[in-house]
């Protein structure tokens, strides 16, 4: 199964706050840019990938954004949600996430034997242990132009040697800037 990252960080390499906020990335580069392709790529991302593996504080916060159903932009894919404390989802987002705790090695297996082919990994901590276990296929990384100085790193502590391989570099009106990466594990 292939497994993609796609998320963005700030140019020092946080994907939230020390409180897990995000909105920084709402108030970064220039709003007033005039964007043809406004999402990014996000759109055509989610078109390519037919289930999502996600970590227990991306949901979490997925969850306490309180979306209306106009504004849940993963529509009817199924999503995992990986956690060895949580065992249900919170209740707004209940039925649309399935709680998983076990072996992701095991997780990708079982899914695959699904029919699924490529998934997307969100939530820093879950995206460093599908890279510890040789899982990550490529990793599309959108820069917003902003320093945090401190929060929540996208990579935790990397046990494999890794190369970023066949890099694809985009910049966009707004200021950012996006690299997309096939993953080699040396």
């Amino acid at each position: 199964m292939k497994c993609s990252v796609y998320i963005a960080t700030s140019v020092d390499g946080y994907i939230a706050t020390p409180d897990g906020g995000v909105d920084w990335l709402h108030t970064a580069g220039n709003l007033e840019a005039d964007m043809e392709n406004e999402d990014m790529g996000f759109r055509d991302f989610m078109d390519s990938v037919d289930c999502m593996i996600m970590g227990r504080k991306c949901m979490e916060m997925i969850s306490n954004m309180n979306l209306t159903p106009e504004q849940w932009i993963y529509g009817d894919m199924p999503i995992f949600v990986l956690s060895n404390t949580v065992k249900k989802a919170p209740e707004n987002i209940r039925g649309k996430v399935e709680m998983y705790s076990g072996d992701i090695n095991q997780l990708t297996l079982r899914l695959e034997k699904k029919g699924y082919t490529h998934a997307y990994i969100d939530g820093g901590t879950t995206i460093t242990s599908f890279l510890n276990h040789g899982l990550i296929s490529e990793m599309i990384i959108t820069k917003a132009p902003v320093l945090l100085g401190e929060g929540l790193p996208l990579f935790g502590k990397i046990n494999k040697k890794l190369k970023l391989e066949n890099t694809e570099v985009k910049s966009f009106p707004n200021d950012f800037y996006q690299f997309k990466s096939s993953v080699n594990y040396l």
